[in-house]
């Protein structure tokens, strides 16, 4: 598993993310993308979930999917400059780990900030069995 990104923790940077960066929803997952404004050649990705999500039980258990989906695929696929953020949605808490792979795979093509937007090269990202 490749290490994980460093994250996001100010609200201003959550708020960038918002205001000026681009965004695609898929089913589990919607994702912001901005370039980041301290020159930092890096990425770096942050999580979010609102109370609309469920109860604070299931926003951890979101935000956990999520950080193990990021770390798995945003080291391995994401362009570097920009600063990520994952928002879960309610679906994510019981969406299978392969549809969130493909759903964070897919958004970050959308963005066309996918280095292979085609398909991962093999021994890319780690198959969960």
């Amino acid at each position: 598993m490749s290490s994980a990104p460093p994250r996001l923790k100010r609200r201003r940077d959550f708020l960038r993310a918002a205001g000026r960066g681009r965004k695609a929803a898929a089913p589990g997952l919607v994702l912001q993308a901005v370039a980041r404004d301290d020159g930092g050649a890096g990425l770096r990705c942050g999580f979010t979930a609102s109370k609309r999500v469920g109860n604070a039980v299931v926003r951890n258990r979101v935000r956990r999917r999520l950080r193990a989906i990021a770390a798995e695929v945003l080291p391995a696929l994401a362009v570097a400059g920009f600063d990520y953020v994952l928002i879960g949605r309610a679906a994510t808490a019981d969406r299978s780990y392969d549809a969130l792979r493909r759903d964070l795979i897919g958004a970050l093509s959308r963005l066309k900030l996918c280095q292979n937007a085609e398909r991962p090269a093999a021994g890319t990202l780690r198959e969960r069995s």
